[in-house]
């Protein structure tokens, strides 16, 4: 299980974000989670999936606005589930209360840490991540802009049509996002977060160092 925990940057000094966020996941992720994300200790936002590639796009989603330290815990949780995901147990949550104070103090603000190993260790693992981050940390606003239009099943002409740029523009925009790049990383990242997940069902916890 993967269990994703979100701490609010600087929450002292600005509006509380977390009550606007949760009916967000709910809505986009609703059907992947095990229980409903809520609210964890005043401004953190804690959900748990069984799906790696949900978790992933959580991770991804949540590091890209900047407002969020984002820890990923991996394991077992115990079973049978409680109603809400603040009243879930088990090493996986241990796991994320480990990567989110690590996240803290990371480049990119986020950390992976996992109850075991599969054919790579949460930091290996982790360290990939942040190559994908580090390409999203410097793309640009006009770069966002072609990349959610693709994402949403756009093509590239109709993104230039929507955009009022030529074609050849859209093309080094993307280029210059790398999008294909980390288009193509994502699916190994789940497929290692999904291994991870395998060997993370038992064992001590290990993460990723800041």
């Amino acid at each position: 299980m993967f269990v994703l925990t979100a701490d609010q940057v600087g929450s002292r000094d600005s509006a509380d974000l977390v009550a606007a966020l949760l009916p967000h996941l709910a809505e986009r992720f609703g059907a992947q989670l095990a229980l409903p994300p809520d609210r964890n200790a005043g401004d953190e936002v804690q959900a748990l999936t069984a799906d790696a590639a949900t978790a992933l796009e959580m991770a991804l989603l949540l590091t890209r606005t900047g407002h969020w330290s984002v820890g990923v815990g991996v394991g077992e949780v115990r079973e049978p589930l409680p109603g809400s995901v603040r009243e879930a147990t088990g090493p996986a949550f241990v796991a994320a209360r480990e990567a989110v104070d690590q996240a803290k103090r990371a480049s990119h603000r986020f950390a992976l840490a996992s109850s075991g190993a599969g054919l790579l260790s949460a930091a290996e693992v982790g360290a990939l991540m942040e190559l994908v981050l580090a390409v999203r940390a410097r793309r640009s606003e006009e770069g966002w802009e072609v990349v959610d239009l693709l994402e949403s099943g756009r093509t590239q002409s109709a993104a230039a049509q929507q955009l009022g740029i030529t074609p050849q523009a859209v093309s080094l925009r993307v280029a210059a996002a790398q999008w294909r790049a980390e288009a193509a990383a994502v699916p190994a990242l789940v497929v290692l977060l999904d291994d991870l997940d395998r060997g993370g069902r038992g064992g001590s916890t290990a993460g990723v160092p800041s």
